[in-house]
């Protein structure tokens, strides 16, 4: 009989410890209640500051396939913040994301976003650092944000029909 299947030895590994690889999810309805007291307690330690973060520029999404969407980008430039009138170190303070590597490259979304920067703060209620100053009608109207802050809403234009010209 010649050499066939280049002589390979049978040699099957049948008993393999599987019990060790075996995952199970048993824990999964206690994990759920622990990620949620961990977000409320989350909540009220940074309260009241908004639940979701900072406040976030809205960018036009890369390629050409989906530059028509909006979505929430990584930060404000410097010129964004400097034509809103608010510095790169007040911003973090205040709940303002900053992303210095971002660059402006059409003057739609500067103005967009230094609309919303402006809307952001008009809406903001910073509080004292001494709690004897005289801010305290303004306080009491102080609300934690649950939700996004100035969530980002696709622009619902609806095209108008027009008459065929030459």
């Amino acid at each position: 009989m010649g050499k066939r299947r280049n002589g390979v030895i049978p040699n099957a590994h049948f008993k393999k410890h599987w019990e060790k690889f075996v995952r199970t999810w048993y824990d999964q309805p206690g994990k759920k209640q622990k990620r949620r007291a961990v977000r409320n307690a989350k909540a009220l330690a940074i309260t009241p500051r908004p639940v979701s973060g900072a406040v976030r520029p809205i960018v036009r999404c890369q390629t050409f396939k989906y530059n028509t969407k909006v979505r929430a980008g990584r930060g404000f430039t410097s010129e964004e913040l400097k034509a809103a009138g608010i510095g790169r170190k007040m911003a973090r303070s205040i709940g303002i994301a900053v992303d210095p590597r971002r660059k402006n490259r059409s003057l739609e979304t500067l103005n967009i976003n230094t609309q919303r920067l402006q809307e952001y703060r008009s809406n903001l209620i910073l509080f004292p650092r001494k709690a004897s100053q005289p801010k305290a009608e303004e306080l009491k109207l102080a609300t934690q944000l649950k939700g996004q802050v100035l969530p980002i809403r696709p622009s619902t234009e609806k095209l108008v029909a027009r008459a065929l010209t030459d």
